[in-house]
C-alpha cells in the first residue's frame, strides 16, 4: 500500500493549504475549500497543518495527505513529539511529517521514537530537514521520505533565494527513499528545475496557497506601500 501511495506522487505537485495563526484563511474550513481548489487545478497530494484541518481535509479526499501539527513558534515545532505524530496520524493522514533536523526536540526524547510510532500507527513518515546528513540520519531511523523543507531556516545553511536544488540533488544521490523538494518554491519553472534535480515530487505552498504573500509580491512590484497609496 505505502508503494502505491507514494507512486501516485511520483514526478508530481503536492500543494501545502496552511495559514498562519491569525490570518482570516485560518480556519479548517477555508483551508478544506482551498484543498478542493487546488485538487481541481490537478494537485496529486496535499499538505496541511493542524488536527482539524486534516480531519476536514481527509474528509472530502482520498488524495495522498501528507500532516503535520505546528507547536509553538521556534525550534522544533513541526509534530515536535511522538504524541503529537500519533494524533496527526489519527486525522486519516497518510503521511505524518515532522522536524527531523538535529535540533533537540522539545520533550527531550530521540527521533526515532516518533517516527517508530507514526509507524506503528500504520502511516508513513515525511522527514523535514536542513541538511544533508540530517536527511541521512532520519532515512536511516526509518523515515520513508525525506523533504528539504527546513533548508536555510536553522542557521546550518544558507538560504537559497529560491528553492536549495543543491540540497535536492545532494539528498537524490545519497538516499534511496524519496526526495521532496519543498520550501521556496515560487515559480512553475522553480519546480521544473526540483524535479531535473533529483525530486521525487514537489511541495508549494505560499506561491499557490497564500494570498496575503502573493498580494505583497505584487504590490511591491508595481509601487504600492503597505498603506496602500501608490509611489
Amino acid at each position: 500500500m505505502s508503494a502505491a501511495l507514494l507512486e501516485r506522487l511520483r514526478g508530481r505537485l503536492i500543494v501545502s493549504c496552511q495559514a498562519y495563526p491569525g490570518e482570516p484563511l485560518r480556519d479548517p474550513d477555508a483551508m478544506r475549500r482551498m484543498a478542493l481548489a487546488v485538487i481541481e487545478g490537478g494537485a496529486a497530494g496535499i499538505r496541511a497543518q493542524g488536527l482539524d484541518d486534516l480531519s476536514a481535509i481527509r474528509a472530502v479526499t482520498g488524495l495522498p495527505l501528507i500532516g503535520l501539527w505546528k507547536d509553538g513558534a521556534e525550534g522544533v515545532y513541526i509534530t515536535p513529539t511522538a504524541g503529537h505524530a500519533v494524533a496527526v496520524a489519527a486525522t486519516g493522514a497518510d503521511i505524518v511529517a515532522l522536524d527531523a533536523t538535529d535540533r533537540p526536540r522539545p520533550d527531550g526524547r530521540p527521533l526515532a521514537e516518533s517516527i517508530d510510532a507514526v509507524h506503528a500507527a500504520g502511516r508513513l513518515v515525511m522527514a523535514d530537514v536542513a541538511t544533508a546528513a540530517e536527511g541521512v540520519r532520519a532515512a536511516g531511523l526509518g523515515a520513508d521520505l525525506v523533504g528539504t523543507t527546513l533548508a536555510g531556516y536553522t542557521g546550518t545553511r544558507p538560504r537559497t533565494e529560491g528553492p536549495d536544488l543543491g540540497l535536492v540533488a545532494e539528498l537524490a544521490g545519497l538516499l534511496d527513499v524519496p526526495v521532496i523538494a519543498e520550501g521556496r518554491v515560487h515559480t512553475p519553472e522553480q519546480a521544473r528545475a526540483a524535479l531535473a534535480a533529483g525530486a521525487f515530487a514537489v511541495v508549494v505552498g505560499t506561491a499557490i496557497t497564500h494570498p496575503t504573500t502573493l498580494t505583497r509580491w505584487f504590490g511591491e512590484a508595481v509601487g504600492t506601500t503597505a498603506g496602500g497609496a501608490a509611489h
